[in-house]
């Protein structure tokens, strides 16, 4: 499933590589060098996953990660943390504020893009509950209802044995 996902991560190197990685994988990309970069990204649109480096200029993104589970917008936003920090302290730390994931540098591009699948999959449940339209038909999965041009199309439940 192609996810957006935001990349915030100061070595432009490590970047790339991982830019690389996500894009070969289907996902749609969007980069930040630091937290205010990606702060400023996070007021225009809101991706599936972020993956996020510890150590940034200024703000770090343990703080950054702090700030947006404790705001509406960003709260149900899964994070990664990907950072060089492997002490169980930092990990503990990572989860306790709210990321979904830690993964130490180095790390696999195919470790990487599985645990990015998890976590998208886990999410999921949460995309399908949105209503879908097209050409004027409406299916609502969260209120189990269909209508057609604001008509709602009564039918028949079928049991399966």
């Amino acid at each position: 499933m192609p996810a957006n996902i935001l990349l915030v991560e100061d070595e432009p190197a490590i970047q790339e590589l991982i830019s690389l990685n996500i894009t070969q994988a289907g996902h749609s990309l969007l980069k930040a060098f630091s937290a205010e970069q990606a702060q400023n990204l996070l007021k225009n649109v809101t991706p599936d996953l972020i993956l996020m480096d510890w150590m940034l200029p200024g703000t770090s993104g343990y703080d950054l990660v702090r700030k947006l589970k404790s705001e509406g917008g960003t709260r149900n936003i899964p994070i990664i943390m990907l950072t060089a920090k492997d002490s169980e302290h930092d990990k503990v730390r990572s989860l306790e504020a709210g990321v979904d994931d830690y993964v130490t540098k180095p790390f696999s591009p195919r470790e990487l893009n599985a645990r990015i699948k998890a976590i998208l999959r886990r999410k999921a449940p949460d995309i399908a509950d949105d209503p879908i339209e097209i050409a004027g038909l409406l299916l609502d999965p969260a209120i189990h209802r269909v209508t057609a041009n604001n008509n709602t199309i009564k039918g028949r439940v079928l049991n399966f044995v």
